[in-house]
């Protein structure tokens, strides 16, 4: 299969409309693998304006009096069997040159009026060429915040060259958006969409459910136009009577910068209090501030309000982590920004920022994605320490019984290995106390399997075992890429290890006091002192490591 791109944007193969059919083009090439593909960028090409003389149809039929690119343009639209125009909306319609190019097909057509079926207009003209089986697909970005509404001109004109339903159109607004990396992750996600629809084409047509999904804003339409008015660095006010707009101040990248991360602020997430966060720009050693409040957010570049939390970073480390270059937990860790203050606006950074984030903290769940449990971990355990010590035959056969039973779990909650060890091993304890072993090597022995899981997680490149289970509250499976959360994990689990292996050995002797049979409930007591250091410790260490506390 032949496919023409013809691609109208003077920006050539920087053009954010050709981004989109490059990946309509991969789609395509997923279901057609052997396709073949020329390309032709306008800008680059010689077409020269129509002159209206009509030698094509008179004098030379079929054949153009200028001697320009026209002509090679005309043979590659007879060789296409797909013909797919790629350019950004100009002025509600198509850019000049482009319009050029369509002028000059007048030589495929004849002179003759005709009424053809699905014609759009009063009049129109055969075509001199035999162009049935032919297919046409539109491609565009636009700057405003939709494309519904805008491209009425477009629409009008491809409906009188093929026919109204006859082509595919791909229009999608806020495209100034695909050239900002720091919106990569939600460009990215569009363009596969885009690239969804190109595999669909080539099989009959694009699914209701794709078009749904190509119909959808990039951006809310206020936080978009909030990022393109900060992204001229013009202030608006200065700017309104349109006297001398020339003098308007340029704003600094910088500012311009920080303004578009303020713009994607979620109001919706306002806490109840008010968040100033600071931004100190150490290299360029520009300081602004961010008001978020219930109504908005709002750039302060006097400095006038007590922030409460404040970021020290050199721009560029910023923006390469706003743009997904380096990990923000990478960049914390190895020390290249700082955080003062109220550190919890890290660690709810996606719950403040509709945007990309440093990755500090934590980030929505997939829908679909299953949480881990770490009841499922403690229950068999807890039921092996306590009530066997009551009545050693029903206790040992209740902890098999549940044991049987957690899988029946794992329908709704995501097991882990340590879930499954967990299961062997208290059905192993408990069988070997059923056969006649008593409680005073076998539930030492059981504190001491259990810190050893624990401890075991900590060594070579395994996730620690807190990880599994406290991940669901940091972004699920996506928190297990963050250094800074596995570092804290990984010392919560080796304590909460060590904590068992000593209690394995306090055990020991402690079932060979009078007390013993007070074992299971004493050593179940000491963990809730633990866990309440867990909490707080999740907290804290991060902020330390990021400086903000002492």
């Amino acid at each position: 299969m032949n496919i023409l791109v013809i691609n109208g944007s003077p920006k050539g193969l920087g053009s954010n409309s050709y981004r989109l059919t490059e990946a309509f083009l991969e789609g395509m090439k997923q279901t057609i693998p052997d396709m073949q593909t020329r390309e032709l960028s306008v800008s680059r090409m010689d077409i020269k304006p129509c002159q209206g003389c009509f030698s094509c149809w008179n004098r030379t039929p079929g054949q153009c009096f200028i001697q320009d690119d026209m002509r090679q343009v005309i043979q590659d639209l007879l060789w296409a069997d797909i013909t797919i125009w790629s350019f950004p909306l100009y002025y509600y319609t198509v850019p000049g040159p482009l319009k050029n190019l369509i002028d000059r097909q007048l030589p495929m057509l004849l002179p003759f009026m005709e009424e053809q079926e699905g014609q759009t207009g009063s009049g129109n003209h055969p075509c001199r060429y035999d162009m049935r089986g032919k297919r046409t697909v539109v491609i565009s970005t636009c700057g405003f915040y939709t494309a519904k509404g805008n491209y009425d001109g477009v629409y009008s004109l491809f409906d009188h060259l093929c026919g109204r339903g006859n082509y595919t159109a791909v229009f999608c607004g806020q495209g100034e958006l695909f050239r900002v990396p720091e919106l990569s992750a939600r460009t990215n996600e569009y363009l596969s969409y885009v690239k969804q629809a190109g595999q669909e084409y080539t099989k009959g047509g694009i699914c209701a459910e794709t078009q749904e999904l190509l119909g959808q804003l990039l951006l809310p339409r206020e936080v978009f136009e909030a990022c393109a008015d900060a992204s001229w660095g013009i202030d608006r006010n200065g700017t309104d009577t349109g006297e001398n707009d020339s003098a308007a101040e340029k704003e600094s990248d910088t500012l311009i910068f920080t303004r578009q991360m303020a713009a994607l602020y979620r109001k919706e997430s306002y806490p109840g209090r008010d968040i100033v966060l600071e931004m100190h720009y150490t290299d360029m050693e520009e300081r602004y501030q961010i008001l978020l409040g219930k109504d908005g957010s709002r750039v302060y570049t006097d400095g006038s309000l007590t922030a409460t939390t404040k970021i020290e970073t050199p721009v560029t480390v910023w923006r390469s982590i706003a743009a997904g270059e380096i990990r923000g937990d990478e960049a914390l860790m190895q020390g290249l920004y700082k955080v003062k203050g109220d550190f919890n606006l890290m660690l709810k950074w996606d719950d403040y920022f509709g945007g990309p984030h440093p990755q500090a903290g934590r980030t929505e769940k997939a829908p679909s994605q299953k949480n881990t449990n770490m009841n499922i971990l403690l229950i068999p355990w807890i039921v092996l320490w306590v009530i066997p010590a009551i009545h050693k035959q029903w206790g040992c056969l209740i902890s098999i019984g549940i044991c049987a039973l957690v899988p029946l779990i794992f329908y709704r909650n995501r097991k882990t290995v340590y879930d499954v060890l967990t299961n062997v091993l208290v059905t192993g304890i408990a069988i070997v106390m059923l056969a006649g072993v008593t409680e005073k090597w076998m539930l030492p022995l059981s504190y001491l399997s259990f810190g050893s899981m624990w401890l075991v997680s900590c060594f070579g490149k395994r996730v620690p075992l807190t990880a599994h289970y406290s991940m669901n509250s940091y972004g699920g499976e996506e928190a297990l890429q963050n250094v800074l959360f596995l570092k804290t994990n990984h010392i919560l689990t080796m304590l909460w290890g060590i904590l068992y292996l000593f209690t394995s050995v306090f055990t020991w002797f402690l079932m060979r006091t009078p007390v013993s049979s007070l074992a299971g409930l004493i050593n179940s007591v000491i963990p809730v002192f633990m866990g309440i250091f867990t909490a707080w410790f999740q907290k804290w260490y991060p902020a330390k490591v990021a400086g903000a506390v002492p």
